[in-house]
């Protein structure tokens, strides 16, 4: 009776294990990736960014998951996405430059990674370029310094263009009105040499 007893509870114990085994291990990363437009129009970027994970050997619902807002290009929309997101406990969020300011009001303890063409700095989403400090880090292209030196070179291209144009894909953008003040200040100072 007893090595009937010791051998039902090593049994018992035994099948436990791997539950146990499971429960501690950790659960699959949670990645939210935001947007203020909408992602049918971001779908090359949606690839771009699951290549990129792929290629740091994370796939997407193999050893992570992503977790997609948009907020289909109303902003009012943006605190209440990043709230989800927050109550989803995401690792790390993942967002546009308008997305990212929603983000960075929201939580202090959640990482953001934003990608712009605005001046983080200036613009107030990091403290300086080489210590961005705080919870908010990520990627700028600089467009308005290098728009103004596009002007400058069209300028050296064309010298006797009296009107020059300018388009941009989303004017509500505040990275398109930083923009346009450094190219209206640019053509302003080349106006006067």
């Amino acid at each position: 009776m007893m090595r009937r007893r010791a051998f039902v509870t090593l049994l018992g114990g035994a099948a436990a294990w791997p539950l146990a085994a499971r429960a501690q291990q950790t659960a699959m990363p949670v990645i939210g990736f935001l947007r203020d437009t909408s992602l049918a129009d971001a779908t090359y970027l949606v690839a771009a960014f699951r290549q990129g994970l792929k290629e740091a050997a994370f796939i997407e619902g193999q050893n992570v998951a992503i977790e997609y807002r948009s907020a289909e290009g109303q902003p009012h929309r943006l605190p209440a996405l990043v709230a989800d997101l927050v109550r989803h406990q995401v690792a790390l969020i993942i967002c546009n430059t308008r997305s990212a300011f929603a983000a960075k009001a929201a939580t202090s303890t959640v990482p953001i990674v934003f990608v712009t063409g605005g001046d983080p700095v200036r613009d107030g989403l990091v403290a300086s370029l080489n210590r961005p400090g705080g919870n908010v880090t990520g990627v700028s292209f600089l467009n308005s310094v290098l728009a103004a030196k596009r002007l400058e070179l069209l300028h050296q291209i064309v010298p006797k263009a009296t009107i020059i144009a300018a388009m941009s894909e989303n004017s509500s953008s505040p990275d398109i009105e930083a923009e346009r003040r450094d190219l209206l200040a640019a053509a302003q100072a080349m106006g006067s040499n």
